[in-house]
């Protein structure tokens, strides 16, 4: 069934072209244009009912009227006719349909539920439909160019043997011109648009099996279906194809919808980071960077423990310089630098040096900074990067603009930027890889699960409780108190006042009995309506604070976060995710990636923290990935004790949706 899909989808024999115009310069009538102009070998099949020829060929009324099966169909009529078109290419026996219209699930409720229909239309004959508000298909080494992208009017279609799968339809052609001017196309370039039915990471996972597929490259506006893209990325791992996405959604227009502290700091764009890490995807911050990077890790495999450090061989002293700036900022040593201004870019001294650095033991990747003579020489240029032999990669950045060198370094398969921007983007991108992680289980959660929901702090503390985290905290009536080892902290328990600090609802370093009762008087004075009871814990005194959090993001799922504790967490947002479950092993490098934690690691001879508690901790709070129903919950702060002593837990929320 999959290669069927990938055949009809990727090289189709026969195509339809449902609604295609008679007037050449109409965008329903570019499919037939550039599918002709690129010499597609197969059966073309324009369907027209008013016409008797399209474009000089003979139209079709209606697709019954065309003999033989039919392996693809390009939708190309208005939205209004899409659902019938649609019904009649299933009917027929289509195994995919491509809808290039919009006006679905993007303009509201009436598009969805026309998206709807459509969608159930096809499968209820096995048909799958890619789009709607897709540009097509395009596969340049079978010449193959279904596709109403402009881009396509260009004279010839470069081959190459990476894939593109975008949701954006004019991003294909952008990565199309941009790749041609590089010298390279690609291998399939596909546009998913609406992902109605086929989602981007599905047809990523179509790509794995391709033979013509070295890498695959994402354009993504959003994220659906997460598991499409985790089959993909495990799949590709085991195939040694590299995955790289760039993802829009890099500001934090979404944090004020959030319940929890941790919402507010997190965002869907740090956990789709989170959830790429933890799949083995790329993620890449520039589009540049999404063309120029490939090479540097076609045949690679993620690094082992990198040193998060290169080493640079230029003929430019500026040109390094820039390298070296744009490295530093995003926490990339250089480990050396050789410049070889003055003996310019002879291929032997310039050999050796790039050679040694490939060699190095303090870096992981070496960087050839090529300067004017990338322009105006180009083979004597670039002779010592191709000459450079050793263990570690090579990378080149390019200071003028020198369309030749670029040429030659990817017909070699050297990784060469335009930009320094790009080249530290594409080396820090490569540095954060990592392979697949495994799933670790949750074990079984459902006595924490009955005791949903937890409206209030004491709830929520008894369900994690349930889950394994010590709660020291107890019951309190003011009238009669139990026994208690003074001092204690005080809280009242209140579901519709979150953040009790700010409300006078936490008493710390009460004495005695009598100042307990005072205070609960004191709170009810105040916020009686609000109060259903009180709870105290014995006061603590830690190393550290911590706040620890887990959230079911809309997009990849959960996510389990850790960050520096207390009133500031918010401001500081010092702050690390990954996706949950998590086991101990990740649970201790997250604790080891928050900044805020260096006191509990023991930073210039402080008293060690109970990591070993916190982290245990961690595991805890990410075993809510497998209670649907918790949408967000949060501990802060949780009070790291000195080492061996545990951490308690100060405050506690839960919520469910």
């Amino acid at each position: 069934m999959t290669q069927a899909l990938a055949t009809a989808l990727f090289q189709p024999a026969r195509i339809a072209l449902i609604g295609a115009s008679t007037d050449a310069n109409r965008l329903t009538a570019r499919a037939q244009v550039y599918l002709r102009q690129h010499r597609f070998p197969g059966d073309l099949f324009p369907v027209n009912p008013r016409a008797e020829t399209v474009l000089g060929e003979p139209a079709w009324k209606s697709l019954r009227d065309i003999p033989g099966p039919i392996d693809f169909a390009y939708v190309l009529v208005g939205t209004e006719h899409v659902e019938a078109a649609v019904a009649d290419c299933a009917a027929h026996g289509v195994p995919v349909a491509c809808v290039l219209a919009d006006g679905f699930a993007e303009t509201g409720a009436e598009g969805a539920a026309l998206q709807a229909r459509i969608v159930a239309a096809a499968h209820a004959h096995g048909m799958r439909l890619l789009g709607p508000n897709s540009m097509g298909v395009i596969n340049p080494p079978a010449s193959m160019a279904c596709s109403v992208n402009a881009a396509l009017a260009a004279e010839t279609l470069p081959t190459g043997r990476w894939s593109l799968v975008s949701q954006s339809g004019s991003v294909m052609g952008t990565l199309l011109s941009r790749a041609a001017a590089r010298g390279f196309g690609f291998a399939k370039i596909v546009g998913t648009g609406n992902e109605a039915d086929l989602s981007a990471g599905e047809v990523a996972d179509l790509l794995v099996d391709d033979p013509g597929t070295d890498a695959i490259l994402l354009f993504l506006e959003t994220i659906r279906h997460p598991e499409h893209f985790e089959r993909a990325a495990r799949r590709a791992h085991a195939a040694g194809k590299p995955i790289v996405a760039y993802k829009l959604g890099r500001s934090e227009a979404g944090a004020a919808l959030a319940t929890t502290h941790t919402g507010a700091m997190t965002g869907s764009d740090a956990a789709t980071d989170a959830f790429f890490r933890d799949i083995g995807i790329l993620r890449v911050d520039m589009l540049e960077t999404l063309l120029e990077l490939p090479p540097l890790l076609i045949g690679a495999r993620p690094p082992v423990l990198p040193r998060r450090a290169v080493r640079i061989v230029t003929t430019t002293g500026g040109g390094g310089a820039m390298v070296v700036d744009r490295l530093g900022v995003l926490g990339i040593h250089t480990a050396g630098m050789v410049d070889t201004t003055l003996a310019g870019a002879r291929k032997d001294t310039v050999a050796t040096a790039l050679s040694e650095a490939r060699n190095a033991d303090d870096a992981d990747v070496a960087i050839a900074v090529v300067g004017s003579s990338a322009q105006f020489r180009p083979q004597d240029a670039i002779a010592g990067a191709l000459a450079a032999t050793g263990r570690n990669p090579i990378a080149a950045f390019l200071l003028p603009e020198a369309t030749a060198s670029l040429k030659l370094l990817a017909a070699a398969g050297i990784a060469a930027f335009r930009t320094p921007e790009a080249c530290a983007d594409g080396i820090r991108a490569y540095l954060d890889w990592h392979a697949p992680a495994e799933r670790p289980v949750s074990g079984d959660v459902s006595a924490a699960a009955a005791l949903l929901p937890a409206a209030d702090e004491a709830a929520a503390r008894a369900v994690f409780a349930a889950l394994g985290l010590p709660n020291r905290a107890v019951a309190v009536d003011p009238a009669a108190p139990p026994p208690l080892s003074y001092p204690v902290a005080l809280k009242a328990v209140s579901p519709a006042i979150a953040h009790k600090t700010e409300a006078g609802l936490v008493a710390l370093g009460i004495a005695d009995e009598a100042a307990l009762s005072a205070a609960c008087a004191d709170m009810t004075a105040r916020h009686g309506r609000h109060i259903t009871g009180f709870i105290a814990e014995p006061m603590a005194k830690g190393v550290s604070e911590a706040i620890l959090g887990y959230r079911r993001d809309p997009l990849v799922g959960p996510v389990v976060v850790l960050g520096a504790g207390g009133v500031l967490a918010e401001i500081y947002r010092d702050v690390t995710l990954r996706r949950a479950p998590v086991d101990r092993a990740t649970a201790l490098d997250m604790i080891a990636a928050v900044k805020g934690l260096a006191p509990a690691r023991g930073y210039r001879n402080l008293p060690k923290g109970d990591l070993a508690a916190l982290a245990d901790a961690i595991v805890v709070v990410s075993r809510l990935a497998a209670i649907e129903a918790v949408s967000e919950a949060e501990i802060n702060p949780l009070i790291v004790l000195r080492e061996g002593q545990g951490v308690v837990m100060a405050d506690a929320l839960i919520a469910t949706s």
